[in-house]
């Protein structure tokens, strides 16, 4: 969704603006049970990690959860998912990197936050904050709201509880109270055994009510417990969607030369291309174009394959404006293909080129 900043100026380009978009999660946690998370497929993966105290770490994500620079095993894992989209998505790995938040950096409600920062044209820039927020944000709502928003933990072996207490007498709480009488229960229910009425207790919206000795009631009883309810913690990633997508851009651009002019390359993950393959006739004569026009249809037949068609100007230049637009594949169409069915493939990052059969493409 979109995210706003009271800017005065906007600058950094694309880095800060008074509208952006942002995506995050939500993951909530029992603060009572140790989460078990597989970190095996980053095992051999050193990490660039930046503590709060400003020290450079490089080691694996579950050796930085054991250490317990990192300290919870939820950020960890999170950490690790967020490294695998990034760099995925096209993010250089080695201008990558997790910086923890110092301790007069951090909310106060925090227990521990880190921000993957990328390495770009305006030096490291935050795109992407990990935050172990405790119970902080449920606590919060539940409060404005006057609604349980809590998980149920269900205990092991049933446990035999002793309440003294105090709840409403619903015969006169309710006509005093009236929509308020539940969050009056609530509030009555946490006080000790030792608590004196009257007493005066304050609502969600502020308002102050008096709750007096006849509105309740001495609660003594021995019950058999299943289970306990309890405040969620939440981890939550959030990431700058717009951030991310111009250090995609970033590290994709490559501006080298050749016969003496600029030649510009877009490297952009195969996962993010906007178009798979362009299709290229050597020339649009012989026939040659319509097989290639053939192969295209049957390329926009495939589900989820975006080809495009391109017979203008000479082979050089088609293959600079698919680099340039960052198209992975070229697949050129010449007598050869007319003759036994072959066509050359050629790999925009390193321009080689290799001849298969049409039916031998990856994604037939």
């Amino acid at each position: 969704g979109k995210g706003y900043r009271n800017e005065i100026s906007p600058r950094q380009g694309m880095i800060r603006l008074r509208e952006f978009n942002m995506a995050e999660l939500e993951y909530f946690i029992d603060p009572n049970q140790t989460p078990e998370h597989d970190f095996s497929s980053w095992t051999a993966i050193e990490f660039h990690l930046v503590d709060g105290d400003g020290n450079v770490h490089t080691m694996a994500l579950d050796q930085a959860v054991t250490s317990n620079l990192i300290r919870h095993p939820t950020v960890g894992f999170f950490m690790g998912r967020t490294y695998d989209f990034l760099v995925g998505i096209g993010i250089d790995s080695s201008r990558l990197r997790f910086r923890q938040h110092a301790a007069d950096e951090m909310a106060h409600y925090a227990s521990d936050c880190w921000d993957v920062e990328i390495d770009g044209s305006y030096g490291w820039i935050e795109c992407v904050g990990i935050a172990h927020r405790g119970c902080y944000d449920l606590e919060a709502h539940e409060k404005a709201t006057g609604k349980s928003l809590r998980a149920r933990r269900e205990f092991i072996e049933p446990k035999i509880v002793e309440i003294d207490g105090w709840t409403i007498d619903g015969g006169a709480a309710g006509p005093a109270f009236r929509s308020d009488a539940g969050q009056v229960k609530a509030i009555v229910e946490s006080f000790d055994a030792e608590a004196q009425f009257p007493v005066d207790v304050t609502l969600s919206d502020g308002r102050t009510l008096t709750v007096k000795p006849e509105h309740v009631k001495r609660v003594q009883k021995t019950v058999k417990e299943t289970g306990e309810w309890f405040i969620p913690h939440v981890v939550e990633p959030a990431f700058g969607i717009d951030r991310i997508l111009w250090h995609v851009l970033d590290h994709a651009y490559e501006e080298t030369e050749k016969g003496g002019e600029p030649y510009r390359m877009l490297k952009l993950s195969n996962s993010i291309a906007p178009i798979d393959v362009a299709i290229l006739p050597l020339f649009e004569k012989d026939g040659m174009d319509k097989l290639a026009y053939e192969l295209h249809q049957r390329c926009c037949q495939k589900s989820g394959l975006v080809s495009l068609y391109d017979g203008s100007g000479s082979i050089g230049k088609r293959y600079a404006r698919a680099d340039e637009v960052g198209i992975p594949m070229c697949v050129t169409i010449d007598h050869q293909s007319l003759e036994d069915g072959t066509i050359t493939v050629r790999n925009r990052d390193d321009a080689t080129q290799t001849r298969l059969s049409i039916d031998d493409l990856p994604f037939f």
